[in-house]
């Protein structure tokens, strides 16, 4: 993962932000600035993303029968 600001960080600021959380990942597909993501983590929150993501993306293709 690239460190510094992502494609979509003021938005992924945004949620952080009003959410409290301590850790988000912003993902858009054909947005105003194209396709992108934005993590924003503190340190050590950011060892369980990609297990949560594959967690996410596992989930999608079951309900979309792929």
């Amino acid at each position: 993962m690239a460190r510094g600001p992502g494609k979509y960080d003021d938005e992924a600021t945004l949620v952080r932000r009003r959410t409290a959380a301590k850790a988000v990942v912003v993902i858009v597909v054909a947005g105003t600035r194209g396709s992108g993501f934005s993590v924003q983590a503190e340190e050590g929150v950011v060892l369980p993303l990609p297990t949560l993501l594959r967690q996410i993306a596992d989930d999608m293709e079951r309900e979309s029968g792929e």
